[in-house]
């Protein structure tokens, strides 16, 4: 847990049974005037209506093939992951979002479009990370020496070295997923702390964003 003037940010696994308690103990002692999450509006609402991803090759002329592909394959490996430890993907930002809504509090959602995202991601991806992705099916770099507990939130240590890989061997991928997206959370929740800043604000985020994202929220420019 990371704090800064009134704000206080959570790293969180979306499949982690332990950061679905995580989110409500800190939701309860920081008794947060607003709770900022890592969704945007479509997400927010597959959630909150349990619907399934709609994955149509006609989302192929928005998203990209590439794009298309990253949003398919995530999507049925976090299903896949989720069915092992018996969580719903993304039932961190749920839990928060519902918290908030029983407890009154207002809801900020900070992230990127997820459209925009993976559109960015069809351009941003060439062809050396396409190869790399292919020897990696077969090498694994993420997987060697490295043992994760789905249940519960992956060490510091190992989210930086799980992202020094992906910075390294996916350029693109890394530039869009992590730090466009961080930008993008990181002005508004400055935003947000300009207009209400006598209101504390708890942000839940996928474990990873949150040094980087107080470290731009720091800066005076982005």
């Amino acid at each position: 847990m990371l704090k800064y003037k009134k704000l206080v940010i959570i790293g969180t696994s979306h499949i982690a049974e332990s950061s679905l308690k995580e989110v409500e103990t800190v939701f309860r002692r920081q008794e947060p005037d607003i709770v900022a999450v890592e969704l945007d509006h479509n997400r927010l609402h597959a959630l909150l209506t349990n619907k399934k991803p709609n994955y149509s090759p006609a989302l192929i002329l928005s998203l990209g093939l590439k794009g298309y592909l990253f949003a398919l394959i995530g999507s049925i490996i976090q299903q896949k992951l989720g069915n092992i430890v018996g969580i719903r993907p993304g039932s961190d930002m749920l839990r928060a979002v519902e918290l908030a809504r029983d407890n009154k509090k207002r809801i900020a959602l900070i992230d990127r479009d997820v459209r925009i995202t993976l559109a960015r991601l069809s351009k941003a991806i060439g062809w050396r990370e396409k190869l790399n992705f292919l020897v990696d099916l077969f090498s694994a770099p993420f997987s060697k020496k490295m043992r994760i507990n789905l249940k519960q939130v992956p060490e510091k240590q190992l989210v930086k070295k799980l992202l020094r890989i992906l910075k390294k061997r996916y350029p693109g991928l890394y530039k869009v997923l992590v730090e466009e997206r961080n930008k993008v959370m990181a002005l508004k929740l400055k935003t947000l702390m300009e207009n209400y800043p006598e209101q504390k604000i708890l942000v839940v985020i996928g474990a990873g964003h949150e040094e980087d994202l107080l470290r731009l929220i720091k800066k005076k420019t982005l």
